[in-house]
Formats: structure tokens, sequence, C-alpha cells
């Protein structure tokens, strides 16, 4: 694995949600991007998937919504990636499967995932919803103009929705306890 490119690609990350034209500022990194990372770490090491393949797609799964905003940013995201790991010289053949895992992240497409990786993309990407709950009320209240009820309704929705998008069981597992809390707290 090549460490230094992995590296790269999370600062390259990190500056990007550094910079005032952030559509989401800093905090996606730190509530968002990194327990994302480590949910896909755990996933690639349990189904032996490509890690490098793997961190680099889950650095960039959302760099998108950070540069462009969130309407299509599977589809910007893979082309800023594209342009990224061309400049840093990584191979074409494992840009265009960082392509395909960034462009198969989104739960709303269905789009169908060819590879393990592209899975494990997607599955980290909605486990790391249940590490950032005030993130969803955050985008409820601030982003939807929600009220209260709205906003709880919402949440309860969108993490209900979140867990039955899960494949893996392995998955699951790693986020019923939380599942359960949110069933106990927002359930109607």
């Amino acid at each position: 694995m090549d460490d230094k490119i992995v590296e790269e690609i999370k600062n390259f990350v990190e500056n990007e949600c550094k910079k005032t034209t952030s559509h989401y500022g800093y905090e996606p990194f730190v509530f968002h991007f990194i327990p994302m990372v480590n949910y896909a770490q755990q996933l690639a090491i349990k189904f032996n998937a490509d890690m490098e393949i793997i961190l680099i797609s889950a650095w960039l799964h959302d760099i998108g919504s950070i540069v462009n905003g969130r309407e299509d940013h599977h589809i910007n995201g893979a082309k800023i990636a594209e342009e990224k790991l061309k400049e840093l010289s990584y191979p074409l053949d494992k840009i265009e499967l960082v392509k395909k895992c960034i462009l198969n992240h989104r739960g709303s497409t269905n789009f169908k995932r060819e590879s393990i990786e592209e899975q494990i993309i997607a599955e980290a990407d909605i486990l790391s919803n249940f590490e950032n709950i005030s993130g969803i009320f955050k985008a409820a209240f601030v982003y939807e103009n929600l009220n209260q009820k709205e906003a709880s309704k919402a949440v309860f929705e969108k993490l209900t929705r979140k867990f039955n998008q899960l494949q893996f069981e392995e998955s699951k597992k790693l986020v019923q306890e939380k599942y359960k809390a949110v069933e106990i707290l927002f359930k109607e």
C-alpha cells in the first residue's frame, strides 16, 4: 500500500474542508470523514478488500459536496478525484476503481455496485451517520429549516432508511445498539 498517497489525499480533503469556500466548513472532516474512514478500514479488513483503494475512496467520497455542494456530489467528486490522483501520478487503472467507489457510494442513487470496495464505501458512508446524529439534526435545522418535531421525525426516518440500506450483517452489528437507541429516542 502507498501510505504516502493516502496521506496526501487525506491532507487534500482536510485542506479543502478548511477553505472559506467549503460548502460545509471544517466540521465534516472531523464528524463525517474520519468516522467514515474508520468504518471503511474495519470493513476492508473483514472482507480482505484493497485497503489502498478503500482509504483513498473513503477520503474522497464526499469531496464533491465540500467543493461544489450536495447536488450531484458523487459525479463532481469522481471528477475531482480523477484530477487530483492524475496530478499525483496515481495509476489510471486504480483511478478508475476509486471513481467507481465514489460514483456508487450514494444510497439514494441505487447504482449497481460491482466490487467489494464499492460496497464497503457505501456501507461505511451509511455507518458514519450513526456517529454524527447531531450533524443530521444540524442539517435538518439549518439547511432544511425544519422545526423540532419535523427534525426529530426526519432524523428518525433517515437513520431507519440508512440502517435498512446496509447489506452486510457485519455492518448492521456495528451500529445495531445505536439504531436501537435511535428507535427508543425518536420513534413516535
